[in-house]
């Protein structure tokens, strides 16, 4: 797989960028060149019954695209890779689930900078590959202005708030991990010089629960400002619920989280 800071080199050399009115075979096309830069000599087994997509049809704000991750399987999967097939950089994010995680659901935010195919493929503990697909339209996310200025956008960066759900012994608990960022995508205009805001987004965030891992997630412009990611995690032992965040501009804050205990 690749590494996080390989993540923005995933842009096909010579593909051909989808349209709105490009045919399925066109999007078959892109996507298995982006594939084949990803996942190169894998085999990827097409099935919704690993993961599946939840996205809106039409995006009312492709800024703001609402994507759930939804894991039957989720005993089985050891990482899952988001690539939305036509913005600039494809590959949005990929997570490795670590043994204090519940990968039954992800749900987190993105940018779609056109009509196009969205991808989850789930690497599975026993080294095989299976992808989802789901066709989202939304188009101009990736340049979309934040209707403020870079300054206020940066205001509280790194900032963190969590949110848990109900603590029960023996079941997952939900959690809502929210982080002050502006994500700038480097193709956002300042409205007041009109130049580009140079990109600025969070490369990569780790979660862990006490001494052991949650997930750690690898991500890039694709990444809606002020990320939201709802995850769950398995309360067993003792916290803190611990967050570390970074980003490509040498950015990282770290903050820990007091976990109430499941009560019996």
């Amino acid at each position: 797989m690749l590494s996080g800071l390989a993540l923005a080199g995933v842009i096909s050399s010579g593909a051909v960028f989808a349209a709105a009115g490009d045919s399925e075979a066109q999007r078959a096309e892109r996507w298995g060149e982006i594939k084949q830069q990803i996942f190169p000599d894998k085999t990827i087994q097409p099935g919704s019954g690993a993961v599946r997509i939840d996205a809106p049809k039409r995006a009312e704000d492709a800024s703001l695209v609402p994507i759930t991750l939804t894991m039957p399987d989720k005993d089985k999967i050891a990482e899952l890779s988001l690539i939305i097939d036509d913005n600039p950089t494809p590959y949005a994010a990929h997570f490795v689930f670590g043994p204090a995680a519940d990968p039954g659901e992800l749900k987190l935010r993105v940018r779609v900078n056109n009509y196009t195919d969205v991808h989850a493929v789930a690497q599975m503990k026993d080294g095989s590959f299976v992808e989802s697909t789901e066709y989202v339209k939304a188009s101009g996310g990736c340049s979309a202005p934040m209707g403020m200025s870079d300054e206020e956008a940066m205001q509280g960066m790194g900032d963190m708030r969590m949110k848990f759900g109900e603590t029960q012994p023996g079941k997952p608990v939900q959690a809502t991990l929210m982080i002050r960022h502006p994500n700038f995508s480097g193709m956002q205009m300042n409205q007041v010089s009109r130049d580009y805001t140079p990109a600025r987004y969070i490369q990569k965030i780790t979660v862990s629960y006490g001494d052991k891992s949650v997930f750690t997630m690898d991500g890039d412009i694709s990444i809606s400002s002020n990320p939201v990611i709802k995850f769950a995690y398995l309360p067993e032992g003792s916290g803190p619920m611990k967050v570390t965040a970074s980003d490509n501009q040498g950015g990282h804050w770290e903050k820990s989280f007091p976990v109430r205990a499941a009560s019996n």
